[in-house]
């Protein structure tokens, strides 16, 4: 088994494992560190990851990136289309609310899911972890935005089980950082908590966390984010600057070109980059559109002015943070600044006012959220001992519940589980019923969620069940917010025996098991009936729909291991034509007659010209073929060549056991010698006339003389000499009669004085 963090972020993924000494990341196939969250799909293959990014240009209305903006999230949402509006690729709205992704692939049009493209990456990522690790993976904890809904929670889960994963987490990802963060500090302080904020400017999002160290323990007191705000925002600023410059310079509308947009994006998206670290940087394009070479130059002061914004709304989250956590700036000890979008120097300014200290770097920026996941991963998992070490995270939302007879729970706010609330949590609520009721779960503060998400969760039918004479009895609910922050509700029965304590309409038990021993010691007379739950998730896949999934990316997965099979017949047919003929010209050339060669470049001439013209696209078999062909006309060639070589091999072979037969023989007494003397004369003049045969033969002929002949011949005169000395050996019989003492004898048969 192994150990595995994924970071899935929108532009990079990240592979974190944990080894016995410590947390590594996984290279991918190019030894990069970072592997793009890109999937495109080509005519009969998808090219996921480094491969996917080399597409995204030549390919782009099939090439689907940014797909965690998608995940989860229904269609119509205004922070959805605006996303949509950036992204080359073509979407519609499916039967459900949410978005389906359309391009053209083995010759139709196919639609796929966000979940369904995210399961693909899930499955590349591991197969970059399998092939890393030469193991299974399947355990793993993933990193989350904490503003990720219930739905998109669901949504990494089922993407995970589409790709044969089994998370043991979905963990925030400023959990992950500040685990990694303090798990390895031994300076702490003992005599009170240590607080550290933890501000994530990634490529598509803002998100701050306020956390508390103590020695052995470490506490999340607020999270807070800006779900649009984000390096690629940064990136769009700079975009639509040099657009606005070309089209007044060159006269070119890069919007009216999806290729040239992706390339202009990229070349910003390396300008903020290159003014993170000068005042000033040039943007060089060559052909950008209409065989039009462009060039354009900014300085980082300019930039900031254009960016002023949204540089001012990276203070909004952390204020909300820090007001949120209860703690002044003053109390704050440190704080470190991490992601992808982070470098911009301004960002250092604006939350520098807000918590009045210098942010730190002393984190690897991209590789922070994967590390801590995969050290979760392994505080979870069997296999690795971690010392003891309690997270607790806190909810950034607030759920309550709702039943047929309205609001179900006490508190004065209306929530079951409020903002902040630490979880993995369960809940047991006690309900007055006479048969089958529904429970819906809910944001109860829609300002706390991302702007335009929908408040509802899911719905759970309780029931059927059966009450005698219809009187309500008492029915509990398990309500559990479980550890990836998805609310379910786990079970529900029936206390038939009223005997037993009665519990108020509504009331909350925070502990099952102490409820339930609570009444047994009540009542011995209690019996407890469990009710069926069927919960129906608010945008969730179904069972059918799941397989249906698993079987499609199964296909897909089948195809394009197909296709590369066949890439690589293709490809040695190519190299056997090459190397073939470069070996007919040198050291083959020899070994054929002129028809032959004749025969053979004719043909080699013919396959050559064939895989560049009609045979560029074919099948496996047919390349296999081809192959099989060609072989059949070169392998005489070869094997003669091969055959000389062998031959001289085992000539020497047979040589050298006549000598050392013939060394033997003088050793053993005269009748004896001479047979195997006669034995190597035979040997020795039966190779002289076969060398005489095979040496008036031209190199082009087959041979009369094969190795395998050769070697038969020295195994036969093995043998028989074996046979001689063998018979030497064996006991003899003295003058009296007597056997022969076998200490007397050595090992080579001679007898010793």
């Amino acid at each position: 088994m192994s150990v595995i963090g994924f970071d899935v972020g929108n532009e990079n993924c990240v592979i974190g494992v944990a080894k016995q000494r410590g947390i590594d990341v996984i290279l991918n196939d190019e030894s990069n560190r970072e592997t793009p969250a890109v999937v495109s799909f080509g005519d009969k293959q998808r090219f996921i990851g480094a491969a996917g990014a080399a597409s995204a240009t030549m390919n782009p209305k099939s090439t689907i990136s940014q797909v965690k903006r998608l995940i989860g999230r229904k269609y119509r949402e205004p922070a959805v289309q605006k996303d949509l509006k950036l992204l080359p690729f073509a979407t519609s709205e499916g039967q459900d609310g949410g978005i389906l992704i359309n391009l053209h692939y083995m010759d139709e049009k196919q639609s796929f899911t966000p979940v369904q493209i995210m399961a693909m990456l899930f499955a590349h990522l591991k197969q970059i972890a399998e092939k890393n690790l030469e193991t299974d993976v399947s355990d793993c904890v993933i990193g989350i935005p904490s503003y990720f809904t219930d739905l998109q929670r669901r949504a990494y889960l089922y993407a995970a089980e589409i790709a044969g994963l089994k998370p043991l987490r979905l963990m925030h990802d400023g959990t992950a950082t500040a685990l990694g963060y303090g798990i390895y500090k031994t300076d702490f302080s003992a005599g009170g908590p240590t607080n550290v904020v933890f501000v994530d400017v990634g490529h598509c999002d803002t998100q701050v966390v306020v956390a508390s160290f103590e020695p052995g323990h470490m506490k999340i007191l607020s999270h807070a984010f800006d779900s649009d705000l984000g390096g690629r925002d940064f990136d769009e600023v700079l975009f639509r600057h040099f657009a606005a410059n070309f089209k007044e310079q060159y006269n070119i509308d890069v919007y009216s070109n999806a290729r040239a947009s992706i390339r202009l994006r990229a070349a910003c998206e390396k300008l903020k980059k290159v003014l993170s670290a000068n005042p000033e940087a040039p943007l060089n394009i060559e052909c950008l559109m209409d065989e039009k070479d462009v060039k354009g130059f900014i300085k980082r002061e300019d930039f900031e002015k254009l960016s002023s914004d949204l540089l001012e709304r990276i203070s909004i989250p952390c204020r909300k943070a820090l007001l949120d956590s209860g703690l002044t700036a003053e109390r704050i000890h440190t704080l470190e600044l991490v992601g992808s979008g982070s470098r911009i120097p301004a960002m250092g300014r604006i939350l520098n006012s807000v918590f009045r200290k210098e942010p730190g770097r002393t984190i690897n920026a991209s590789e922070c959220v994967a590390r801590g996941c995969a050290l979760q991963c392994a505080m979870l998992s069997p296999i690795f001992r971690v010392r003891e070490y309690e997270i607790q995270d806190s909810f950034p939302f607030s759920i309550g519940f709702a039943s047929d007879e309205g609001p179900v729970c006490t508190l004065s706010n209306g929530v079951l589980f409020p903002k902040g609330h630490s979880f993995p949590s369960m809940k047991v609520l006690t309900l007055q019923r006479s048969n089958s009721f529904h429970l819906e779960a809910f944001y109860t503060n829609q300002n706390e969620l991302p702007p335009g998400v929908s408040n509802k969760i899911s719905k759970s039918t309780i029931g059927p069940f059966q009450v005698p004479h219809s009187e309500k009895a008492k029915v509990k609910v398990k309500i559990q917010l479980n550890l990836h922050g998805v609310v379910t509700v786990e079970s529900a029965w029936l206390i038939k025996d009223q005997s037993s304590h009665s519990t108020s309409e509504n009331n909350i038990n925070t502990h099952a098991e102490n409820m339930e021993g609570d009444d047994t010691r009540k009542s011995k007379a209690v019996k407890r009936q469990d009710i069926p739950v069927s919960e129906s998730v608010d945008g969730g896949m179904t069972l059918m729909e799941l397989s249906q999934a698993q079987e499609k990316e199964c296909q897909l997965t089948e195809q394009d291991i197909k296709v590369e099979r066949t890439k690589d017949k293709k490809n040695t047919l190519e190299a056997y034509v090459y190397e073939t003929r470069n070996k007919l010209l040198n050291t083959y050339r020899s070994f054929a007659t002129d028809s032959e060669r004749e025969g053979i470049s004719c043909n080699l001439q013919q396959t050559e010209e064939w895989l560049y013209e009609d045979g560029d696209d074919e099948s496996e078999q047919v390349y296999a073929e081809k192959l099989e062909d060609l072989k059949k006309m070169v392998d005489p060639v070869e094997h003669r060549y091969k055959e000389e070589e062998a031959r001289a091999q085992a000539t020497r072979h047979l040589l050298n056991t006549i000598v050392e037969h013939r060394m033997a023989a003088g050793s053993l007494p005269a009748s004896e010698k001479e047979a195997v003397i006669n034995e190597c004369h035979k040997a020795e003049q039966w190779l002289r006339d076969k060398s005489h045969q095979q040496e008036a033969l031209p190199r082009s002929a087959d041979p009369v003389l094969w190795s395998t002949e050769i070697k038969r011949k020295t195994e036969a005169f093995e043998a028989m000499c074996k046979h001689v000395m063998r018979h030497k050996s064996s006991p003899q019989k003295t003058e009296d009669g007597s056997g022969s003492n076998p200490r007397n004898k050595r090992e080579d048969g001679m007898d010793v004085d």
